[in-house]
């Protein structure tokens, strides 16, 4: 599954995880921080989409 940020449009794959963030891949967004944010633009977590893909 794919998350997107509505505000820049980064995307966050499970399947990829986030490795430069330390998260590994596989993870899944309900397992992510809570304090998780775009590594872009900053913005929450709760600023995400689930993809339709």
């Amino acid at each position: 599954m794919k998350y997107i940020c509505e505000v820049c449009g980064w995307e966050y794959d499970e399947d990829q995880g986030y490795p430069e963030g330390g998260i590994a891949p596989g993870t899944k967004w309900e397992n992510l921080p809570a304090d998780f944010e775009c590594p872009l633009c900053m913005v929450r977590k709760e600023l995400f989409y689930k993809s339709g893909e």
